[in-house]
């Protein structure tokens, strides 16, 4: 390139002329500098993202495909196609064109099954990230924002999913709309008004299809996608967290670059996901609508069950008391209402936590350093006491299942998991909280007497002991490098003058959070270095 002009010599390639004219209006260059370049750590866990973004990418392009063929009516037709065993029978177009896809459009029968195998994997791999930066940490300042993304994004998925399992038409996607349609019913005042405007009118109507099909395609879709993006946005502002060990601190972070190392693994790594579920798709048959028949409303379909995501709804309502209230010629029925509005307000209180953690606190720092789990127990326990909680009513939402595959009354599964509602989670805390501990402990005796080497050596006086190794100097830091800030305290309720001091409620509430969250019986005190010293330097120490 001519220093003195800024243009490349008359025979320069047309790609780097092309590149020139795109910086001199884009600064491209610039761009490139500052983000292709930038560096992001390595760790298996951070590929549970990967997998929730490929899952998503693979979705939109098998919808696609299957928005050619299927038809979102509700007009009833005579089937008379591939499938002989259905030859004859009334059903809505919808079931028909998914007949057609399934048997009839080249590859159609795979792309659906890819379809739904990826949004089980989608919905999964949300959870299950979630679940990481939430054991982490990694949702504390400057991230909050980036949660409250994805857990929109969670959000969204299991209504996307819902909408996408009912297009159908079938005997069990029916049966699962009949379900949503009874949780809306059970809305106090505008329950009935809501069910005649999303059906059309009584139960099933015939506009429900046509209306789930534009929300499912581009509505939710759409929405979805620009969370995608802001979510990738605020990955690429914010430099990436990372997990605890030497050389990395608030302040730098040890990995790979963007370009060209991490983008190549990046783009192997959806092409094994694509590949894996291409063959989930190829040999495991997800949702066969041809066997269940077209959805009827005066049947249902035996052992009927709701994909996984939507195990926890049905579970709520399955265990819960049919208890209704009739006053002034109108009945609410608490049975269903109390479980259809416990559901989005226990996810709430996932999306919420960041910001309730953080009032806690009063933790105003960046956070580019991960937890280790062990070492914040209580967020650890309440985790693993809301992930008890899930399996709990997942058994609760497939009660009837359970009852006729161990052969149990299913009156007992019920009272079983109704019970269990209640203690799982508390006993799951309490010992989550306890293993933490110890734990921590582990980790103490570790950093002050070193690792267990299992060569046992006998002293001059007789006495047996195990030799232990000394950590190096990165293990223990890595054991080490946690903070143990004290928790936030109101300080004395009285001064020096004996004059009672007036403290906020909502002061007070916080001080015994922080305390129950941080306080001392919430952590097990880390090794000083006059502790460590005193025990290394001294001659009997093994």
């Amino acid at each position: 390139m001519d220093g003195r002009s800024g243009k490349r010599p008359a025979d320069a390639g047309r790609g780097e002329r092309v590149a020139d004219w795109a910086d001199g209006r884009l600064g491209v260059y610039t761009l490139a500098k500052t983000q292709l370049r930038k560096v992001f750590p390595d760790h298996w866990s951070f590929m549970l993202g990967e997998i929730c973004l490929y899952s998503f990418l693979i979705l939109i392009l098998t919808g696609v495909y299957l928005t050619l063929f299927f038809e979102p009516s509700g007009v009833e037709v005579v089937y008379n196609g591939s499938y002989e065993p259905l030859n004859g029978i009334i059903m809505t177009r919808a079931y028909e064109s998914t007949l057609d896809i399934s048997f009839d459009v080249r590859g159609g029968l795979l792309i659906r099954q890819i379809h739904h195998w990826a949004a089980l994997v989608f919905v999964a791999g949300m959870l299950v990230h979630m679940m990481r930066v939430f054991f982490t940490g990694a949702f504390r300042k400057p991230r909050e924002l980036n949660w409250a993304f994805g857990w929109l994004l969670l959000f969204l998925g299991i209504l996307t999913g819902l909408t996408g399992y009912s297009l159908p038409d079938d005997l069990l996607s029916g049966t699962g709309i009949r379900f949503s349609q009874g949780a809306v019913l059970a809305v106090p005042l505008v329950g009935t008004y809501l069910s005649f405007f999303l059906f059309g009118g009584e139960f099933p109507g015939h506009d429900i299809i046509s209306r789930l099909f534009p929300v499912h395609v581009l509505l939710l879709p759409g929405i979805m996608l620009g969370l995608v993006v802001a979510h990738l946005i605020l990955v690429f502002y914010h430099k990436h967290t990372q997990y605890p060990g030497p050389g990395r601190d608030q302040k730098s972070v040890v990995g790979m670059p963007f370009m060209p190392v991490y983008m190549a693994k990046a783009g192997g790594f959806f092409f094994l996901v694509f590949g894996v579920l291409s063959m989930m798709g190829a040999i495991a048959t997800i949702n066969p609508v041809w066997a269940f028949g077209p959805y009827r409303a005066d049947l249902v379909t035996t052992g009927a069950q709701p994909d996984w995501y939507l195990g926890f709804s049905e579970g709520l309502i399955r265990v819960m008391p049919g208890w209704e209230i009739n006053a002034w010629g109108h009945t609410l029925q608490l049975g269903v209402f109390i479980p259809f509005a416990l559901f989005p307000l226990i996810l709430l209180a996932i999306g919420v936590y960041p910001f309730i953690e953080a009032w806690i606190t009063g933790d105003k720092r960046e956070h580019h350093i991960l937890d280790r789990p062990r070492n914040v127990p209580t967020r650890t326990a309440l985790g693993v006491s809301w992930l008890s909680l899930y399996a709990v009513l997942l058994v609760g939402g497939g009660n009837d299942i359970v009852a006729t595959h161990l052969h149990l009354s299913i009156n007992t599964i019920t009272w079983s998991v109704r019970i269990a509602v209640l203690l799982v989670p508390l006993l799951a805390f309490v010992v989550t909280k306890r293993v933490c501990l110890g734990l921590q402990r582990r980790d103490r005796d570790k950093v002050l007497h070193g690792r267990e080497s299992g060569t046992i050596r006998r002293l001059p006086h007789g006495e047996y002991v195990e030799v232990h190794e000394p950590l190096t100097q990165a293990q223990r830091f890595t054991l080490t490098q946690h903070d143990q800030v004290p928790p936030y305290d109101v300080g004395p309720l009285v001064d020096a003058n004996g004059v009672e001091r007036k403290v906020k409620a909502t002061r007070r509430l916080r001080a015994r959070l922080a305390h129950a969250m941080y306080g001392q019986n919430a952590h097990i005190p880390k090794p000083t270095v006059e502790e460590y010293r005193e025990l290394t330097g001294s001659d009997d120490h093994h």
